[in-house]
């Protein structure tokens, strides 16, 4: 019998934004924290009986969140969120330096009002750097960090993927695990404290390897030339047959001798492996070999060998092959065996492996829209135990706090 998530309890207030923000959220919600995003305010709409849905945002990483609305400009929004934070474990600020801070509602003030409040701000570029007050995007704060000078194939402009290394493991990732560590020094000193995250830190730290790597022979050649970027025949993607592709990484000698015989090579390449001037002609033949069958057919090849070689999947093929010995379904980043974190997978049916719960819509393929103001009133009075009416009421469609209440 497993125990409830980890997080289950802490509340949490996240101030909505887009990416890194959203995604510390998601990884707290999905712990078993309470989560609620603080949207903005649209009169007439948010928090209004009988009135049209307000449009939603879009944030897709809402799992396990609610929502309320407030508008920041009014002092009795404002003052909501302040008597908020005087319960609330964690705050998430997605803003640029110094917005909350103009509202009335930095650190300064609500770690005042609550000394064991954990304060995380999410920042681009550094708070105390050249580019501070400037905004950006995953690839500016890639860029400025030296990661995106390493990123792309040789002879090619440098290239981001995606934005996964700065606004999500640089950013929220990073967020979350300040978060988490101090909570666990709260326990130790009964004090929260102010967690700053950036992710031009964020991506730099994630790159510590490569860029030591650099002053080494495994990285001191040009972007593209070296051995984990492409540079190396045997830790590199291959097009098959069918136009798909499988992924070599047969790094070590004996991992390359399977991989030698299995593409029914001449056995001369073991003894060439490390010789950088025979790895264009190593490419030639690897490229032929690979092209002389299917995607499909080379998994017969491989799969149980420790050749290194599997194949290249692309979402909509995990998706539609869920169950069918494909790793598709989306499961909790980590495994508690004894407090597992709740299940992303709809059909999750092991709570240890796959997360407890129902699952969620969508599976971890589809995001589910959170309206502003959805949910919000009844997490305000399950989480904080507060009434409408008495407690809280609704001016030009957001929540404010009310006068002479028991707040």
């Amino acid at each position: 019998m497993v125990g409830p998530p980890p997080l289950k309890g802490l509340k949490v207030l996240e101030f909505a934004g887009l990416a890194p923000g959203p995604f510390a959220g998601l990884l707290l919600s999905d712990a078993g924290a309470n989560v609620l995003r603080i949207d903005r305010a649209i009169p007439g709409k948010t928090h209004t009986a009988g009135s049209e849905a307000p449009p939603p945002t879009g944030d897709l990483l809402t799992r396990h969140k609610y929502s309320i609305a407030v508008d920041l400009k009014s002092p009795a929004g404002v003052a909501l969120i302040k008597e908020l934070s005087k319960t609330a474990d964690v705050i998430i600020d997605p803003f640029r330096p110094g917005v909350l801070e103009k509202l009335g509602l930095g650190p300064d003030v609500l770690c005042t009002l609550n000394p064991r409040l954990v304060y995380g701000r999410m920042a681009g570029f550094r708070r105390d750097g050249k580019y501070a007050t400037m905004a950006g995007h995953d690839i500016n704060y890639l860029a400025v960090s030296g990661v995106l000078s390493m990123l792309g194939r040789r002879g090619e402009k440098p290239h981001p993927p995606w934005n996964i290394l700065a606004d999500f493991a640089g950013g929220g990732a990073t967020l979350f695990q300040g978060i988490l560590l101090a909570i666990i020094s709260r326990e130790k000193t009964g004090k929260g404290q102010v967690v700053e995250a950036n992710m031009v830190d964020g991506a730099s730290y994630l790159a510590t390897f490569p860029r030591q790597a650099l002053k080494t022979p495994m990285g001191s050649e040009p972007r593209g030339e070296n051995v984990l970027d492409g540079g190396c025949p045997y830790y590199d993607t291959y097009e098959t047959k069918d136009g798909k592709y499988v992924a070599v990484g047969a790094l070590e000698p004996q991992f390359y001798a399977i991989l030698v015989h299995k593409l029914n090579l001449s056995d001369d390449w073991n003894r060439t492996r490390l010789d950088r001037a025979t790895w264009p002609e190593m490419t030639s033949e690897f490229e032929a070999a690979f092209r002389s069958k299917t995607r499909a057919e080379w998994e017969k090849v491989f799969d149980g060998t420790d050749a290194c070689v599997t194949p290249v999947l692309d979402y909509p093929e995990l998706e539609e092959g869920q169950g069918q010995g494909r790793e598709g379904d989306q499961r909790p980043s980590v495994t508690l065996r004894d407090t597992p974190l709740l299940a992303a997978h709809q059909m999750a049916t092991d709570p240890v492996v796959q997360g407890q719960g129902d699952g969620w819509p969508g599976s971890g393929y589809e995001g589910q829209p959170l309206l502003p103001g959805q949910g919000g009133e009844k997490a305000l009075r399950s989480w904080f135990g507060l009434d409408k009416g008495t407690d809280f009421g609704v001016e030009n469609g957001g929540l404010v706090a009310k006068p002479k209440s028991k707040l």
